[in-house]
């Protein structure tokens, strides 16, 4: 301006030019400002996309892996789990400042009529206050004394970094995130780097206006997500010798060789890629070569079988990764095979009984087919399998039982057919001495002899212990006997005479393996005297 002097005129001119730079510079400030939150809004952008990204599309194959190879996987995921976790403590940490530094600075984002985003010409003088930043981050607004809000953050900065470093050190495949953390997600500056003797929080927040605050922020925060990403990419690497070349194509179909008539059927075609590397071995198989196992079916007996193995590939530092694998194939006879047998069947029809109250033993079969997957129903009895094609049954009421066998035919067919059996009751035992019902001795004999019941020709396994029973002689009144010895009745015998008869009747005995039936009237015995 002109020294000395001034006319009003010259006064008027120069205070018409200060008006016109003081708009100049506001107007450029405004153009800086909608710049700077331009860029903001596209930080966030960018951020959000790789949210989406690590979330859709690495984290989800990470994790599969850790599932199907948890040997080689299941430690990554779980580091991972862990710094996924602190990202994103740090990233809702940072959102809840810019919320609040938007609030006290009367930033208002949206029309709360309309919902339309606010110009930022309107939000001017709020983007560019600086009086929250600086409140908010230093205590009493005094640039050498933070706040406990610019502690926390910090807290939550060195915790990712320090985490990666203490997790990852011994990985030499991860040095590149170590060496980003550090550099990127630091909440201070190494010694003798300050641009311009400053502390970082100095430089990125004291007397900073709102838009400065919240694209520093965001920068944070992109850091952040952009470490995660790093990480999982790095973690997915896979962990094989880089000199196995996958470069051998196969095509492979799976499908069922025998497909029954008018039954659904679908074959699966895929393409196979392997190696013939030495540092893949395959186990369960009879031989491998080029890359590729073969094994020799199980087929010498009907029913169902498994294949097994393992696929273990070698990695750079020696560990070998396992990949098992099964197959679970089922042999049956087949159709021409079954038209072939021959043979004849009879049954006798009055021998098809089956005892009440007793495991009745039964075997069932399907020519050609698996026994193992036949089934037998009773109804009014219990059955239970006791192997494959074979079951007790236990017929309780009535007097016919009718069984049905079901099952699948060769051909795929189920089947099934109804067996007819008489229900009769277990027959009375018969008392014994000696193996007889009737039999001779002196008389001196009789006394040294034990009494026993038994079902003569009874398959089933059946006893009985004889606790009680009566004896009577000629001219002498019956007696009572507790146990199976005739020893008790001894002076019973001593006055008899040859031609004289050993009565021995109403036999009482504890039964085994009938269950709660009741036992059926024991026959007598009867010993002539010589």
């Amino acid at each position: 301006m002109a020294q000395g002097k001034q006319t009003p005129r010259q006064k008027m001119i120069n205070l018409m030019y200060l008006v016109f730079i003081a708009m100049m510079a506001l107007n450029i400030d405004a153009e800086i400002i909608r710049s700077y939150y331009d860029s903001t809004v596209a930080l966030k952008e960018t951020r959000l996309l790789t949210e989406r990204k690590n979330e859709d599309i690495f984290e989800k194959t990470l994790e599969a892996k850790a599932q199907q190879v948890p040997d080689t996987y299941a430690e990554p995921w779980g580091q991972y789990l862990k710094l996924k976790e602190k990202i994103n403590a740090l990233v809702s940490h940072a959102d809840q400042i810019k919320d609040k530094l938007k609030k006290e600075s009367e930033f208002v984002e949206k029309d709360p009529k309309t919902g339309k985003l606010v110009d930022v010409s309107e939000n001017f003088s709020a983007l560019n206050n600086n009086e929250a930043t600086t409140t908010y981050f230093f205590k009493d607004g005094d640039e050498n004394s933070s706040s406990k809000g610019a502690s926390d953050l910090k807290a939550k900065i060195d915790d990712i970094r320090n985490y990666i470093n203490a997790t990852f050190k011994s990985n030499s495949q991860l040095k590149d995130l170590i060496d980003r953390a550090n550099k990127s997600l630091v909440a201070e500056y190494p010694k003798g780097q300050s641009p311009n003797n400053k502390t970082w929080l100095q430089n990125k927040f004291y007397h900073q206006p709102l838009i400065a605050a919240l694209s520093n922020l965001e920068i944070i925060q992109n850091d952040a997500r952009n470490l995660q990403s790093d990480a999982l990419a790095l973690l997915l690497q896979e962990k094989v010798d880089a000199n196995i070349k996958f470069t051998s194509y196969e095509a492979i179909v799976s499908a069922p060789v025998d497909v029954v008539a008018g039954k659904p059927a679908e074959a699966v075609i895929m393409l196979g890629n392997y190696s013939n590397s030495n540092k893949i071995n395959i186990s369960g198989v009879s031989r491998q070569e080029n890359g590729k196992g073969y094994a020799a079916l199980n087929t010498s007996s009907i029913g169902a079988h498994t294949l097994a193995g393992n696929i273990t590939l070698t990695d750079a530092t020696g560990k070998a990764q396992s990949f098992p694998f099964t197959h679970t194939y089922n042999v049956i006879a087949g159709p021409q095979e079954v038209k072939l047998q021959k043979g004849l069947l009879l049954s006798a029809d009055k021998m098809n009984v089956m005892y009440r109250g007793l495991d009745n033993p039964v075997s069932g079969s399907i020519l050609g087919a698996d026994n193992a997957k036949l089934s037998l129903s009773a109804p009014g009895a219990s059955v239970r399998g006791t192997g494959p094609g074979k079951w007790d049954v236990r017929p309780g009421a009535g007097n016919i039982l009718k069984l049905t066998l079901s099952g699948t035919d060769p051909y795929g067919k189920s089947i099934s057919q109804v067996f007819e059996y008489r229900i009769k009751n277990v027959p009375p035992p018969q008392g014994q001495i000696r193996g007889k019902n009737v039999l001779t001795m002196p008389a001196t004999s009789v006394e040294n002899q034990s009494l026993s019941a038994v079902i003569p020709d009874f398959d089933f396994p059946v006893s009985f212990n004889v606790t009680s029973f009566m004896v009577r002689v000629p001219g002498r009144a019956s007696m009572q006997i507790q146990g199976n010895s005739l020893q008790s009745a001894a002076g019973l015998f001593r006055n008899l005479r040859p031609g004289d008869g050993v009565y021995i009747f109403e036999i009482k005995a504890a039964a085994t393996g009938l269950g709660d039936q009741k036992i059926p009237n024991i026959s007598p015995v009867l010993i002539n005297i010589q």
